[in-house]
């Protein structure tokens, strides 16, 4: 994969400034509860974090993550069959990929197939914002990727929830202090892992599924145990949501529900408080 992501920097001008500029990136920290959030400064994520979503936006915009629409530098990846691996050109992390189906479909369900993404992704966590969690491009299905080590929710899972807590785990009974809810599921190699991985639509909760109210995560820990964590949604945006004045540019996608926050202007990335990153999770978390 270093490979691949040098020769698209090398080729694609726009990808390698925006790489570059994460090496001028702020970050600070704060801590709420058992989860250690990180605020991000970061311009360039101001073409997810402001996107428009509504249906009329989708049917008069050509869909950027088509093959015909790309740019002729992007190259394409076959990760797993009817998928390609994508250099994201606005990251967040030094590694960050999307992963796109070969086919304009929307953003619905839960795709399994993150389960094959993340086995050819080791150090990866895959994941999926529905299409009312996150989504800037909620007509075309899609995921991404980043390495694991990135995301505090992950590390926390791994720290927190072994087996001996049961394959399935929540937030409340690992006796964690979050400010949202989440699902945690291990699949182990075997049978029982399988019948587990078979049923996880409804260990997960359908109708958030049905919703496109679902940030979901796969990845592979460092014991060779497959990883699903599950952050069910209320909603989109907190009401705190805008440019104007008093209000936040803040906009949570599957990264800031793991303790990554977003802040593509300034002056929210100095004064956002920890009583408003929280009461942002609460709203938009269960």
């Amino acid at each position: 994969m270093i490979e691949f992501i040098d020769g698209q920097l090398a080729e694609w001008p726009l990808a390698r400034e925006n790489y570059q500029a994460l090496g001028r990136t702020e970050r600070r920290s704060l801590q709420l509860g058992d989860l250690t959030v990180g605020i991000q400064h970061n311009p360039a994520r101001i073409v997810s974090t402001a996107a428009k979503t509504d249906a009329k936006t989708l049917a008069e915009r050509p869909c950027f993550l088509c093959g015909k629409n790309r740019p002729p530098q992007q190259i394409g990846v076959e990760i797993a069959e009817g998928w390609e691996l994508l250099l994201n050109p606005y990251p967040i992390f030094p590694t960050h990929f999307t992963i796109v189906s070969k086919e304009h479909q929307p953003q619905e369900g839960f795709p399994l197939d993150m389960v094959k993404m993340a086995e050819k992704l080791p150090g990866h966590t895959v994941f999926f914002n529905g299409k009312r969690a996150g989504a800037s491009c909620p007509d075309h299905l899609h995921c991404q990727a980043v390495k694991t080590h990135e995301l505090p929710l992950m590390k926390l899972i791994e720290k927190i929830h072994k087996l001996e807590a049961g394959r399935v785990a929540t937030d409340k009974s690992l006796g964690l202090d979050m400010p949202f809810g989440f699902k945690s599921i291990i699949i182990t190699p075997n049978l029982d892992g399988m019948s587990e991985l078979a049923k996880i639509e409804e260990t997960i909760g359908a109708e958030f599924i049905s919703e496109g109210l679902l940030n979901a995560f796969v990845w592979i820990d460092d014991d060779g145990l497959l990883r699903i964590c599950a952050v069910p949604r209320s909603k989109h945006r907190p009401s705190c949501y805008g440019s104007e004045e008093g209000q936040r540019l803040i906009s949570p996608g599957c990264i800031d529900m793991t303790g990554v926050l977003i802040a593509p202007l300034k002056k929210d990335y100095d004064t956002l408080t920890d009583e408003e990153v929280r009461k942002i999770y609460k709203e938009c978390g269960i």
